[in-house]
């Protein structure tokens, strides 16, 4: 078997607790865009968001109001209010997330930090769990050109980070479009965890190599391969 060099991991869900904050953004990102906050159309559009958990947030802004101001709007309140929520204290890590990304790198094996939010977002969480130096990367969409399902987030980050065979990455998210993203990207492990936004029927549809209970679980499989 190749040596795992490179593990790129997700954030909300995979290595920060999500504990519903994308849903309250959403909720705000709604009222934005003028979506009304009860009946049919407000209930298609909250499992559209939870269907499509881990892609770029603007991406699925569009696709849900097919209007670049509008997406904009929304997109704005998103982020005004995730961030608002994680400055009060709403973003926790993953029990053992820190210990496990410090293991793998102990180890020998990169590792980038991926994320369906934009970079400002993403800094705010980096941030308020003191994580800004804890991974050798890390990635938002636009600066790999396009978001999850796609697999530009990884394969920038092996870039990057110098790995030279994508069987040389392992990859692990909490939703179907993080599986898709690293199968598209022909990473060598492509693990779903139960942590976050899509349960096991779910990841599973998205025929991930493995399914596990969380990053430490990830980890041993990982450290399994990289030595």
């Amino acid at each position: 078997m190749t040596t795992i060099k490179l593990a790129v991991l997700d954030m909300a869900g995979t290595t920060v607790a999500d504990d519903g904050l994308v849903l309250h953004a959403f909720d705000a990102a709604g009222v934005a865009a003028g979506l009304p906050t009860t009946g049919p159309e407000a209930g298609a559009a909250r499992q559209y968001v939870l269907d499509t958990m881990g892609q770029s947030k603007i991406v699925v802004f569009r696709a849900l109001f097919g209007d670049e101001d509008r997406a904009q709007a929304a997109n704005r309140a998103f982020e005004a209010e995730y961030d608002r929520l994680v400055d009060e204290g709403g973003a926790t890590a993953i029990p053992g997330a820190a210990e496990s990304i410090t293991a793998l790198r102990d180890a020998g094996v990169k590792v980038a930090l991926t994320t369906g939010f934009s970079r400002t977002t993403q800094d705010k969480l980096l941030a308020a769990l003191g994580w800004q130096t804890l991974a050798d990367l890390t990635l938002a969409p636009a600066e790999a050109g396009r978001g999850r399902p796609y697999p530009d987030l990884i394969l920038t980050a092996l870039m990057r980070l110098g790995i030279d065979d994508v069987k040389e990455v392992a990859v692990l998210g909490d939703t179907a479009n993080d599986v898709t993203s690293g199968l598209r990207a022909g990473a060598a492990i492509v693990a779903g965890t139960l942590t976050g936004a899509h349960d096991e029927q779910q990841l599973r549809t998205a025929n991930p190599t493995h399914v596990v209970p969380s990053v430490r679980e990830f980890t041993d499989l990982v450290l399994s391969r990289s030595n």
